[in-house]
């Protein structure tokens, strides 16, 4: 039962996000994943976009956990987050003192395995034009990988063997142009959360230097 558990367990992730913002959000971002690191220590290091120019400030960390107990306290920075600095190293004649960054969570792409135990194959009669032996014979072969569900069906061929092969091929093909409609989801979700930051009702807020 352990193990079964230990397989269901979805990975999370954490992103922190300057949005388009100067170098004071990218600093904030830096400072805020510090902040929820206090909080989660069980976080660890996913991904990170460094700011261009300025040294220690990211445009974007991305942390993920494996704990479940962390997953559910991560919940509680989903949001705006507000850093009131009070020294401003990069720009101190800037009169403005709050900065925002996002801070959003989502789980990661579950993806289908491409193992061979993991296909089912199963045989049936072939319809349509073929002659006598593809319509009395079982000769088409339909393909399932059974962790997703998704299969393909194959009576080109007169041979099974050959239609066999066949569904195999375009069953992983198929499997493979999943993973990567998936993944590529996943990838445009994260991006766009530099484009939706909201400033304004912060969920957490914090004050001190940048």
């Amino acid at each position: 039962m352990n193990n079964q558990n230990e397989r269901k367990r979805v990975r999370q992730y954490v992103q922190i996000t300057a949005g388009r913002g100067p170098v004071e959000c990218a600093r904030t971002v830096t400072l805020v994943a510090r902040e929820i690191l206090k909080a989660i220590p069980s976080l660890k290091l996913a991904d990170c976009e460094p700011h261009n120019q300025t040294e220690d400030c990211y445009m974007s960390i991305t942390l993920f956990s494996d704990d479940p107990v962390a997953q559910s306290v991560i919940g509680d920075w989903q949001g705006t987050v507000l850093w009131v600095s009070t020294n401003n190293p990069y720009r101190p004649a800037h009169k403005r003192k709050n900065w925002f960054v996002g801070v959003n969570f989502f789980d990661d792409v579950e993806l289908p395995e491409i193992r061979e135990c993991d296909i089912r194959y199963e045989t049936c009669r072939s319809g349509g034009k073929g002659g006598q032996n593809v319509n009395k014979v079982e000769t088409s072969v339909r393909a399932t990988h059974t962790p997703s569900g998704i299969s393909v069906k194959c009576s080109d061929e007169r041979s099974q063997l050959q239609n066999r092969a066949l569904a195999r091929e375009r069953l992983i093909l198929k499997l493979r142009r999943y993973n990567d409609d998936a993944m590529a989801e996943s990838q445009s979700r994260q991006w766009s959360n530099h484009n939706s930051l909201e400033r304004g009702n912060p969920v957490k807020k914090f004050r001190g230097p940048l």
